[in-house]
């Protein structure tokens, strides 16, 4: 592993390293990780186009199958900008609470995106206009996870508020399936704001081990090929309690 930045920003410790090994698979491989171990993203420098994760992937279907004249996106969560590259032709906001992960992305990563708009995403998404956007993408987390004033049922209305009726909000989660209560309580909050949601998860080899969810919401029905979800499959989580702001 060859370390090309270490930074202790006012959020994260950050690392930037290049490896020749990523989860089992050779190669040649750029990686933003922060101290807690959890990878933010990671480039084939190979295959620079490529995109290794399975949520992006799943991510881009659900939302090339549902929006069929996709324009703009607002996009909570920078990471390595993963997203934003490959919808640089739309008219893409993307804002990101930590400068450094913002300046990183470009420098290591060929982010393109546009201006990255610096601060709480909740805060700068509520100066949008209204029923602006065709698609709003949750992708933050902090050691917690989501943070929970991204996922209350106050900042989903507001959400819902900069979506045209045609619009979906879709979610990158981190959680334990059906044994993950804060899981279940995302869920029913936001079925408390649309009308149709969607959860889904790549398959573990443990009930209570950790994995990537996506939850998608919308006012019209949701469609998807499971063959095209990057491994994802259907989750039905419970109904659980309402989340608030605090």
């Amino acid at each position: 592993m060859k370390i090309l930045h270490r930074q202790q920003s006012e959020y994260e410790q950050i690392v930037v390293y290049e490896t020749d090994q990523l989860y089992e698979e050779k190669g040649h491989f750029r990686v933003l990780q922060f101290a807690n171990a959890d990878i933010q993203g990671a480039l084939d420098l190979h295959q620079p186009q490529r995109i290794i994760f399975e949520y992006p992937r799943a991510i881009i279907h659900l939302l090339e199958h549902n929006v069929h004249e996709l324009q703009r996106l607002f996009i909570i969560g920078q990471g390595i900008g993963t997203l934003g590259n490959y919808f640089a032709d739309h008219d893409v906001q993307i804002a990101e609470l930590d400068i450094a992960v913002a300046r990183l992305s470009v420098k290591y990563f060929g982010c393109q995106a546009e201006p990255i708009l610096i601060g709480d995403g909740r805060s700068i998404l509520s100066q949008q206009p209204q029923r602006h956007y065709d698609v709003i993408v949750l992708d933050a987390f902090s050691q917690a996870g989501t943070p929970l004033h991204l996922v209350s049922l106050e900042c989903l209305h507001m959400m819902h508020s900069k979506l045209h009726d045609a619009g979906y909000l879709i979610m990158n989660l981190i959680g334990r399936g059906q044994n993950d209560m804060r899981i279940h309580a995302i869920y029913t909050t936001l079925c408390e704001v649309f009308e149709h949601v969607e959860c889904f998860q790549l398959p573990v080899e443990k009930n209570s081990d950790v994995r990537n969810m996506i939850m998608m919401a919308g006012q019209a029905p949701i469609r998807y090929q499971l063959r095209q979800m990057a491994g994802f499959a259907v989750m039905q989580p419970d109904v659980a309690y309402i989340l608030y702001d605090e």
